[in-house]
């Protein structure tokens, strides 16, 4: 969830890590501090956002060419001064930043008080940092052997960086859980939680895997595991453009990714979808396509949008397909004893490529013999390294808290899939799939078409800015898409909301609808239109104010509608991808209406890494 950069070699290290700060803001914004060695070693941490430290700091001598910097997603001690990152050792010869739980940091820490140690905040950081001391100390061994050693005894995740005030060249790094990347320049070496702090000095990095130390002293890098054993650096050129990590104009993030779905969605398909030739072709499953054709079962884990686009996908190939599909929460999956069969295949789905839950229910499947499919987008992410076969969705960078492309793109890459194994099944009809490859092909125009409608639903969200609950409903394809519009207001909004089947409403949620109730109808013309146009009806006798998209042309529901957005026409299989869209706009208009932080919404971070 924390940020994470270090830097070492010939530049201003706080210039370097304060600009990588900014960048990593999305994954933890609650404090934020750097250490630098500069007559000793110091720290500057301070509650709030990194415009806080900036201004805290300002008019020091902060001249170092090492140094390492935190943003802080709290888990253990609330947001102050104190909990923030980095923290000392009992001597404060060390410092550490962390990304990740402690488990077991309550007994360490025990054993570290009866020994006389003292500590200034409510942090496992902190601990862990006078733990390695203590090692250090009494192993009377190099600092390196004794951030190894902690390691072994320590229960939980992690990312951390340490620094010593003896070796001012000096930082270890290492990982379990948590991720973490390196940065090979010339004569430079960075470290931080993803590659966006990174790649405006190199494109070269190093992924460092679970239980990998990384040690970076006078200008030489050496990697080991957590048993000594000394591991060869893979230095890996990553395709990554300055220019995509930043605004590009847009007032925010999440609004630059919602304009950018049309390219992201067109990127997904690009060199693996071509209907004039009736290809489609997804080279990482190509290995193990036959256990997906082959499959009695799939099972699709993953957590927050991830999972909603796991329940479009379940629709998709139980449809076409014709495999039985489950969609579990990866949270709730990874605690139970499962039942999983040989011939049941997992696919995983998730943005970063290193939600802990996710990984953790990979982990419970691969031990239980399943096969592993991942939908991810962070090329070199750990999700993608844990499973057996998978595809990249090429969205680009998402840095916007609240995922927007990364839904869209995660929809083309598993309709891909499936109508792959539904071909190679004989379970579609060779015009079916042909159909469907040209709808494919025609989505990013529809989506362009789409945003033109941004200030029609700007002027729909002025209206509703100020309502204390919200209902989405859908029905079939729509329903998940529901969910997934339910979840963007509530993200960013904080205003309460909920999705459910359209036909689910008479089971409970009619009983909320009055004249102050928004409800948001996806009610595009497909299987289930009739039913839906039920639905508003009985909205509309309780007097609900009713919001509908439809589909472009359709004459009945705008009668019934307070407010109308009208869609392109697309295949009902594909319709997430478009009607989504107005849900992504109306909700960041009405969170920018509202005055909330739209890229970092409180009490979130981007990357879900600890449970």
């Amino acid at each position: 969830m924390c940020g994470i950069v270090a830097y070492v070699g010939h530049r201003q290290a706080h210039e370097v890590i304060i600009k990588g700060l900014k960048r990593l803001e999305y994954r933890g914004y609650d404090s934020t501090g750097v250490a630098l060695i500069n007559g000793g070693l110091n720290v500057y941490k301070k509650k709030g956002k990194v415009s806080e430290l900036e201004s805290f700091v300002k008019g020091l001598n902060l001249n170092s060419n090492i140094g390492m910097g935190h943003t802080r997603w709290a888990t253990h001690g609330e947001p102050n001064d104190e909990n923030a990152h980095p923290h000392y050792s009992a001597t404060k010869n060390l410092a550490i930043i962390h990304n990740g739980i402690i488990e077991n940091y309550a007994a360490i820490k025990q054993d570290l008080l009866r020994k006389g140690h003292t500590f200034l905040s409510e942090t496992d950081t902190e601990v862990f940092i006078h733990f390695i001391e203590d090692i250090q100390r009494n192993e009377s061994c190099t600092l390196d052997e004794a951030v190894r050693l902690a390691l072994t005894k320590v229960v939980g995740a992690y990312a951390i960086v340490v620094m010593s005030v003896h070796q001012p060249d000096l930082l270890i790094a290492a990982r379990k859980g948590s991720p973490l990347v390196l940065g090979v320049g010339r004569g430079e070496f960075f470290m931080a939680s993803d590659a966006t702090p990174i790649i405006e000095y190199t494109n070269e990095v190093v992924y460092l895997n679970d239980q990998e130390i990384a040690i970076v002293n006078n200008g030489k890098l050496t990697i080991k595991d957590t048993s000594n054993l000394p591991l060869t650096p893979y230095v890996q050129t990553i395709d990554l453009e300055l220019e995509a990590i930043e605004k590009g104009g847009f007032e925010h993030f999440m609004l630059k990714e919602i304009f950018e779905q049309p390219k992201s969605i067109r990127d997904c398909m690009r060199g693996r979808l071509d209907s004039v030739s009736g290809r489609l072709v997804l080279g990482g499953l190509r290995e193990y396509l036959n256990k997906l054709v082959q499959a009695d079962r799939i099972i699709i884990v993953a957590c927050g949008t991830s999972w909603h686009a796991g329940l479009v996908a379940e629709y998709f190939f139980e449809e076409f397909c014709r495999i039985p599909v489950e969609v579990e929460y990866a949270s709730e999956f990874r605690y139970r004893n499962p039942i999983i069969r040989e011939g049941d295949v997992v696919i995983a789905i998730s943005q970063s490529g290193e939600t802990a839950d996710t990984l953790a229910a990979i982990e419970l499947a691969k031990s239980k013999g399943a096969i592993i499919f991942g939908v991810c987008n962070v090329v070199g992410s750990s999700i993608p390294r844990a499973t057996h076969a998978g595809a990249y969705t090429h969205a680009g960078p998402e840095i916007g808290v609240a995922s927007t492309k990364a839904f869209t793109a995660q929809l083309t890459v598993l309709n891909m899939i499936a109508l792959i194994v539904a071909q190679k099944k004989g379970t579609i009809t060779e015009q079916k799939f042909n159909e469907l490859l040209v709808e494919m092909e025609n989505l990013p125009a529809k989506v362009e078409k789409v945003l033109t409608l941004n200030n029609q639903i700007k002027k729909i969200a002025e209206e509703f800015k100020d309502s204390r609950n919200f209902l989405y409903l859908g029905r079939g394809y729509n329903f998940p898409v529901a969910l997934e519009g339910a979840l963007k207001l509530k993200e960013i909004s904080y205003i309460h909301a909920e999705g459910y089947p359209a036909a689910e409403m008479k089971h409970g949620p009619i009983a909320l609808i009055d004249a102050e109730m928004p409800v948001a109808f996806i009610a595009t013309k497909d299987s289930s239109y009739e039913k839906v146009v039920s639905n508003i009806q009985e909205v509309k006798a309780r007097k609900g104010r009713v919001i509908s998209i439809v589909t472009e042309g359709d004459t009945l529901i705008p009668k019934m509608s307070e407010f109308v957005i009208e869609v392109p026409p697309v295949a009902e299989a594909l319709m997430p991808l478009i009607s989504v869209v107005p849900l992504q706009l109306l909700s960041y208009h009405i969170a920018v209406m509202r005055g909330c932080n739209v890229d970092q919404p409180r009490n979130l971070a981007k990357s879900v890494t600890v449970e």
